[in-house]
């Protein structure tokens, strides 16, 4: 062959070669299209091809596309497996038998085109492309406001109201703001009032942090709006996710146009409390405020007024006035009148403790006024005894005596009350309460019996016959207490207690007894005894019929049937027993004389 037609044909190889390759031959290369993976974890990416005929040097190779460059990353050739060097992937890359590649904790800078190209000589050359995608989570969005000073209505300028942070998420996430859980509109356009800047900061480890900063021009109506925002951002499968940030809320400038002026305390005021008024206005901040009482000035704290422990003087009409720079039209008073109830000490007649004899009339008078509808109460303790001003007691006894308390009150205002006291004190001879049996065991036994005596002054006490004595008070009464023995005299004439003082004496004889049994107790013990004795001889006669049986010393037959018909016998008392048996029979004598 000449140089002529060798050149000629190796043009025609070339040109066929080139012919399959450009349209790609016969040898087909299957692989996916897409494979999704979190950043940390492996990624499979497969890969399968067919030809027309079995080739003994067939070559896999696999690709990564770097800014339009291919790059080698790994190939498998004649049985053997590698994996390049000085490659993003080294290190973290293999290539299977089945020419699967698989690649180690796969990061943000992985996300590449991958290329498998599969080389089978006369058959020709294929290959399948697969664009590897990594996500990450960022973290939750944190929303921050401006250092600089409060946001003033009416600004002609939009004002930064706050900035979202998304850090750490791939792919890119988006951040959405919501004002009042309502979401605004993505306006990145600056000459509108609200817009949005938003920035994308790409970090060290590949990740993607966004960045958004919202502006505005307020208006009085978003004084209490509250902000907040959303990073929305794309998850394995076509998943979209949300994380929500914080909430903030704007300090916001507004000038005021009316004013509130209201009496903080929820009860009627009376005198002794403490009242607290407070002045402020539908602006902000605000502004300095004036206080007058009944056209006097007085000072106040930031727009409070607070009286300490007032009294009925301070009653009257309390007024506050602010003054706004910024709406000096607007007017920004009110006022309040106050009213301080009050209860006069109570007066009683007489005043001073009154001493009077046994059965004597007694009678006080109490009066008050107060700043409403009042009432009066007498009391003892807690019993009520007159809802007027008088108390009488027509014929005093010693229970009498005591402490009585006269309580005036305002019903209309809870806890205003005044009250006096005043005490009273009975005199008279004792009087000696009905006294109790004292009761022993037996005769020589101690006891002791109790002598209970009214009487002022304080009664003294003899005891007769005496004995071992001590002396307590029980409220309005003397109690004398003697502890001595029972003797036969004692048992047969009792014990005298005498009790006197400067207006005279009384006495009572205490008698002293035996303990009685208790009946019933007894009763039912003499019953229990009988059932007992009744069954034991019950079981005695049993068994003395047993016995006898046994011995056949009773005369059984019918003949002793006979004389039972006959009346033969008269003193005799018969038992006949009869058993299922028709021609048994026995019977069973037995003469009791």
């Amino acid at each position: 062959m000449d140089g002529i037609t060798f050149g000629r044909t190796s043009l025609l190889c070339t040109l066929l070669l080139w012919a399959l390759q450009v349209c790609g031959g016969a040898v087909l290369v299957k692989v996916a299209p897409v494979v999704e993976v979190m950043k940390g974890e492996s990624a499979k990416l497969p890969c399968t091809y067919t030809t027309p005929a079995p080739s003994g040097n067939t070559v896999v190779e696999w690709y990564i596309d770097e800014q339009g460059n291919r790059k080698r990353v790994a190939f498998s050739q004649g049985g053997e497996r590698k994996s390049d060097d000085n490659t993003p992937l080294s290190g973290r890359v293999t290539i299977g038998e089945d020419f699967t590649l698989t690649i180690s904790d796969v990061q943000p800078s992985d996300e590449l085109d991958f290329y498998c190209q599969v080389t089978a000589g006369p058959a020709g050359v294929g290959e399948g492309s697969t664009l590897l995608k990594v996500f990450f989570a960022p973290e939750k969005p944190e929303l921050t406001k401006p250092s600089s000073q409060a946001i003033s209505v009416g600004e002609t300028s939009s004002s930064e109201i706050g900035t979202c942070m998304a850090v750490n998420g791939h792919p890119m996430p988006r951040i959405i703001w919501f004002k009042d859980d309502q979401p605004l509109p993505e306006v990145k356009d600056r000459n509108e009032k609200t817009h949005m800047v938003p920035s994308v900061v790409k970090e060290a480890s590949g990740l993607k942090s966004a960045r958004s900063d919202l502006y505005m021009q307020p208006t009085k109506a978003d004084k209490d709006s509250v902000f907040h925002c959303v990073v929305e951002y794309s998850m394995p499968g076509d998943e979209i996710m949300q994380k929500m940030s914080n909430t903030i809320t704007i300090n916001l400038n507004y000038p005021s146009e009316k004013a509130t002026f209201s009496l903080l305390n929820t009860e009627p005021v009376k005198e002794g409390d403490a009242v607290t008024m407070k002045c402020e206005t539908d602006g902000n901040p605000q502004p300095e405020f004036d206080f007058t009482h009944d056209d006097k000035a007085i000072n106040g704290v930031g727009g409070v007024l607070t009286l300490k422990s007032v009294k009925r003087t301070d009653a009257g009409v309390y007024k506050c006035t602010a003054t706004d720079f910024d709406n000096l039209d607007a007017d920004l008073s009110g006022a309040i009148t106050l009213n301080v109830n009050y209860i006069d000490p109570v007066s009683v007649i007489p005043a001073e403790p009154q001493v009077v004899m046994l059965g004597d009339k007694v009678e006080w008078q109490c009066k008050t006024k107060g700043s409403a509808t009042h009432t009066v109460q007498w009391k003892k303790g807690s019993e009520v005894l007159s809802q007027s001003g008088t108390l009488s007691i027509q014929a005093a006894s010693y229970e009498n005596a005591g402490e009585y308390v006269c309580v005036g009150a305002v019903p209309s205002v809870p806890g205003l009350t005044a009250m006096a006291s005043v005490t009273l004190t009975v005199k008279g001879k004792p009087m000696i309460e009905t006294p109790a049996v004292g009761e022993v065991t037996k005769e020589g036994d101690m006891v002791t019996l109790k002598c209970s005596a009214y009487g002022f002054p304080a009664p003294q006490f003899t005891w007769k016959p005496s004995g071992k004595e001590s002396v307590s008070v029980e409220g309005s009464k003397v109690v004398s207490s003697v502890t001595l023995e029972a003797t036969p005299e004692v048992m047969k004439d009792g014990v005298e207690c005498e009790a006197s003082n400067v207006h005279g004496s009384t006495s009572q004889t205490f008698l002293v007894s035996l303990k009685r049994a208790d009946p019933q107790q007894g009763g039912s013990s003499g019953v229990v005894i009988a059932v007992v004795v009744c069954v034991l001889l019950l079981l005695l006669l049993v068994a003395l019929i047993y016995f006898l049986n046994k011995k056949s010393k009773l005369p059984c037959g019918k003949k002793g049937k006979k004389e039972m018909a006959s009346g033969e016998v008269n003193t005799d008392i018969v038992v006949e027993m009869k058993t299922d048996k028709a021609n048994e029979e026995a019977g069973l004598l037995n003469k009791i004389r």
